[in-house]
């Protein structure tokens, strides 16, 4: 046989081995022999987690270092109002882009389970939780709780020799036109918080008539609920409607708030974090494991240590100096589910009567 013969037919018959072995064993799977199962697939892994967050971005960076520290997990975040969180999981129903929704009150926790927008998942560290704290659907998980607060610029109120407001109609008065601050509630988780908490206080009818009143008093409508405290604290108002624990982060740094509260009634928030159905599949455990990680001691002793002001809702973390806790004010009986259902139609409502109505 010719050489070229040679090396054409050695040539061939390395093609016909190559082409053997990758029918045969070039996919690398294996069978159970006792069920002739595949056993090769393994559950997609990451190293990341993706989280949109209503938290405050100064303040949400610490849980996410803190955590990255612990697990070697990095965070991913987007931040976002909780209302706009919600908007966009909402949007990205099809095809969500992040794993977990971390922060902002239950009013949109309910909402999106109800939307079928969340996957159910509760932390076995809940076990150290109040059960009126606990999802009964088993869905979303409680983080922090904190009451609706007036905070109140100190150095503004000793200057014009007022008082603090103490009741809701207190806020009606003259003297504080374009003084009063709150986020807008199509946006935000507490200042929907705030309008469903009067619509529970004065009753459907009367409540309209009140915030027209108030919002003559008012300087602005922001989009997120931590920037109306900023504005105060800032002395760019004086009052602020907020929760009990974004009217106290500014004081850590100095700024001259004190806070009052309705003595009237007022909301409270429980806040929580919820796994976004469909997300990211090699991101599931990471985000099991921030939850559980969150609903820790340790996870929500990390309040007390950044100065966030935020009552943990498990009863082992540590609690803060100068904490308010819910037992120290006067909270209504909050109905999440109630204004998780109407949301929509008063912040629609609200926008068209109040927000962009003229004033006089």
């Amino acid at each position: 046989m010719k050489k070229s013969t040679k090396r054409i037919f050695a040539l061939l018959l390395t093609a016909v081995m190559l082409l053997a072995l990758t029918a045969c064993g070039g996919d690398k799977k294996t069978e159970d022999p006792s069920t002739g199962g595949d056993t090769s697939a393994e559950a997609p892994s990451s190293n990341e987690l993706t989280v949109y967050t209503a938290f405050p971005e100064a303040e949400v960076i610490y849980y996410f270092n803190a955590f990255e520290k612990e697990t070697g997990i990095k965070i991913n975040y987007i931040r976002l109002s909780a209302g706009e969180m919600l908007t966009r999981v909402a949007a990205e129903k099809d095809n969500p882009q992040a794993a977990l929704m971390f922060g902002g009150s239950t009013d949109n926790y309910i909402a999106a389970e109800e939307q079928g927008l969340l996957e159910p998942y509760q932390s076995p560290e809940l076990s150290s939780t109040p059960d009126t704290y606990i999802d009964p659907t088993g869905t979303w998980n409680p983080i922090y709780v904190g009451a609706i607060a007036f905070a109140c610029n100190k150095d503004w109120f000793e200057e014009k020799g007022y008082d603090y407001p103490t009741s809701w109609d207190d806020l009606l008065d003259p003297k504080y036109q374009g003084e009063i601050i709150m986020a807008h509630p199509a946006t935000s988780g507490t200042a929907y918080t705030v309008l469903a908490t009067l619509v529970q206080l004065k009753g459907d009818d009367a409540v309209w008539d009140y915030l027209t009143k108030l919002n003559v008093n008012m300087s602005q409508y922001t989009k997120s609920g931590a920037a109306a405290p900023n504005s105060v604290a800032l002395g760019e108002s004086a009052i602020a409607l907020t929760f009990s624990h974004d009217g106290l982060q500014p004081t850590a740094e100095g700024y001259p708030i004190e806070l009052s509260f309705p003595s009237d009634g007022t909301g409270y928030e429980i806040g929580a974090t919820a796994l976004i159905k469909g997300g990211p599949a090699d991101e599931q455990e990471n985000a099991k494991k921030f939850i559980d990680w969150m609903c820790s001691e340790a996870g929500q002793g990390l309040y007390a240590e950044n100065n966030s002001f935020r009552v943990p809702t498990n009863t082992k973390a540590p609690v803060a100096d100068g904490l308010v806790t819910l037992d120290s004010v006067s909270v209504i009986d909050y109905d999440a589910v109630w204004a998780a259902s109407v949301k929509s139609e008063y912040t629609e409502k609200f926008e068209a009567a109040i927000a962009t109505a003229p004033t006089e």
